[in-house]
């Protein structure tokens, strides 16, 4: 049971990845950062030990390989720094990022599926984590029953 599991979700990892590799733009990858500071930042704060976490998964993360590794890190680093200063204000400006790609539903949904990869990579996917997906979904106009949230 557990080798097919792990057989399955390799394979689903690698079909994210190449997926990725489709919108492997600026804006999406900005997306993707916001959509990790949300992720790290769902519990109520972005401790460092979130921080580098989320920083390992980007540069090692398959799905974030066609992007430079230190952009997407500064600007996570940026949406992070915001949600230190004030949850409200980091959350509303992480969508407004986030939001930019509304307009192409594949990369909406592929973001989606993205987020939630990232709040499961620690092996637990927590009930804030996923909270903060659903609004993901809920801002991109997508029905977060579609990815099982």
């Amino acid at each position: 049971m557990l080798d097919w599991f792990k057989t399955n979700a390799s394979k689903a990892r690698a079909a994210l990845a190449q997926e990725v590799g489709k919108f492997g733009n600026r804006r999406f990858m900005e997306a993707v950062a916001a959509a990790c500071a949300m992720i790290a930042a769902a519990d109520g704060e972005v401790s460092a030990a979130e921080k580098q976490k989320m920083i390992g998964f980007m540069q090692n993360s398959p799905e974030l390989r066609f992007f430079d590794v230190d952009e997407v890190v500064t600007a996570f680093n940026v949406a992070a720094a915001k949600f230190d200063q004030d949850r409200q204000i980091g959350q509303a400006q992480a969508l407004k990022i986030i939001i930019r790609i509304k307009p192409d539903e594949g990369a909406a949904r592929l973001l989606v599926r993205v987020a939630c990869a990232i709040g499961a990579s620690d092996g637990h996917f927590d009930q804030h984590e996923r909270a903060a997906c659903r609004l993901i979904c809920l801002e991109l106009g997508l029905n977060p029953a579609d990815f099982e949230l």
